[in-house]
């Protein structure tokens, strides 16, 4: 009886659910004291006393790219600074606003950010972590002190985390020395070494994955990123790696006065470059860089969201999936904190570019939002380097289920329902419930530390924008 209890309370039924390989009927999901999931059963009926989902469930959506502190910053960045705005612009202004975080404030911006993260569909995140040291950039007693306010963060929001502490030693191509506003991000690499030892205690405890972010080719040195690779293969040879690349077209031709070779073409000829690399934003490649990229079976993490917000340009994702290419999504700046605004905004971008509609449907998959999300999980869960792939057996539960009595989803059959959701509803009002690793973190739409994590989170803001 105890079992039989005990199995009730790690189960949820759903009439219809996303699983890896498309939709199916009656979906009994059950998983063990550790939030993995053993056993996913379609055609089944429902046990007395499972708890049944309130519409079709979904894989959790892991949030590949993400820098905590700018959630604070959204919005303060919409004006005219320069006679023509651009990235690097806004890079200016992130910078005085970065230079102004404290620990306290980012375990608070991150806490809400997360939350708000759970309640608007991701269950995982990848948090590219590069403010290091104090606000003279000089290192906290405890050298993990903002990486630990991190993982509090994470845990205490239930949010499932792959920590990416972020190597960043120059300023641009060619070794050019670092910028007096980068003082908060410089380490030397065995010093960054140094602190992947560190946290690998506390991220384990967490079951949390650790992996390494050199920043970009212009911010990390040959010798440092090849250096950097080999030792976090020595602690870890699974540890994801991410790296900005090829964001920016000023980006890419800096990287070919200096090298004579375009970004993405350098890493892939200098770096061991495999499954286990996330290329963030990809955004200006060639067809040659795209094949290329594709076949060294790294993960395009698309921001779509932010590339809008900061004019980066469109990636080319028929082209990449044309090639076996894997992608998933991140909320990156977070001006959106949305999943499905995320994969809209993706489709919709291919579309304003190909006069098409439908873009990413595949041939296994018509229904273009179920196409997106299944690929997007699957991505985002190498990318991770966590076991967080969709609802099969082996995999974390993670799962979100939508109110199948809202009124952008009422009465609709399911694939319709996931459609509407992300095409038709104001995205996040459709989420009725949210599980990380089976636990419930999300219900109703609404997290338990909504309110508490807002109030924390606007006075940590207030206090970082506030005049000297």
């Amino acid at each position: 009886m105890a079992r039989d209890h005990e199995l009730t309370g790690r189960s949820l039924f759903a009439a219809h659910a996303l699983l890896p390989n498309g939709w199916a009927r009656n979906v009994l999901v059950q998983w063990d004291g550790d939030g993995c999931i053993m056993g996913v059963a379609a055609d089944s009926v429902a046990p007395a006393g499972v708890p049944v989902a309130k519409g079709p469930l979904l894989p959790g959506m892991p949030n590949l790219h993400s820098h905590a502190f700018q959630r604070a910053f959204a919005g303060l960045t919409e004006y005219r600074a320069e006679s023509q705005d651009s990235f690097w612009s806004w890079r200016n202004l992130m910078y005085r606003f970065a230079a102004r975080i404290t620990p306290e404030s980012l375990e608070a911006i991150a806490t809400w950010l997360y939350v708000e993260m759970l309640e608007a569909g991701y269950t995982a995140v990848c948090e590219f972590h590069y403010v290091h040291h104090d606000q003279g950039g000089t290192p906290y007693a405890d050298d993990a002190t903002l990486s630990l306010a991190l993982l509090r963060a994470a845990r205490n929001a239930g949010m499932g985390i792959t920590l990416l502490p972020v190597l960043y030693q120059t300023s641009g191509f060619g070794g050019r020395p670092p910028r007096q506003d980068q003082a908060r991000f410089i380490r030397s690499t065995d010093n960054m070494l140094s602190l992947l030892e560190r946290l690998a205690p506390a991220t384990q405890a967490q079951k949390a994955a650790l992996g390494l972010a050199p920043h970009s080719l212009r911010a990390v040195p040959p010798d440092s990123l090849a250096a950097a690779v080999r030792g976090l293969t020595a602690l870890n040879p699974q540890a994801p790696i991410h790296i900005h690349i090829a964001e920016q077209t000023q980006e890419v031709e800096d990287c070919i006065a200096w090298s004579g070779q375009r970004p993405v073409q350098w890493l892939l000829q200098h770096a061991p470059v495999d499954a286990r690399w996330c290329l963030v934003h990809a955004t200006h490649m060639t067809p040659a860089e795209y094949a290329g990229a594709a076949r060294s079976g790294a993960v395009a993490g698309i921001c779509p969201t932010t590339e809008a917000n900061l004019g980066d340009g469109i990636f080319d994702m028929p082209l990449w999936l044309q090639h076996g290419g894997r992608w998933g999504v991140g909320s990156d700046s977070h001006a959106c904190v949305n999943a499905a605004e995320e994969l809209l905004m993706l489709e919709y971008s291919q579309r304003l570019q190909r006069r098409q509609r439908n873009v990413l449907a595949s041939t296994a998959q018509a229904e273009v939002a179920a196409a997106m999300t299944l690929q997007a999980v699957q991505g985002g869960a190498q990318a991770a380097g966590r076991a967080i792939a969709g609802l099969a057996v082996g995999q974390q539960a993670d799962m979100v289920v939508l109110d199948a009595h809202h009124v952008a989803l009422r009465d609709l059959p399911p694939h319709s329902m996931l459609s509407a959701h992300v095409f038709g509803s104001h995205r996040t009002s459709a989420i009725d419930s949210l599980w990380v690793a089976g636990v419930c973190r999300v219900s109703q739409g609404r997290h338990a530390l909504h309110e508490t994590a807002a109030q924390a989170f606007v006075a940590a803001r207030s206090a970082t924008i506030a005049p000297d």
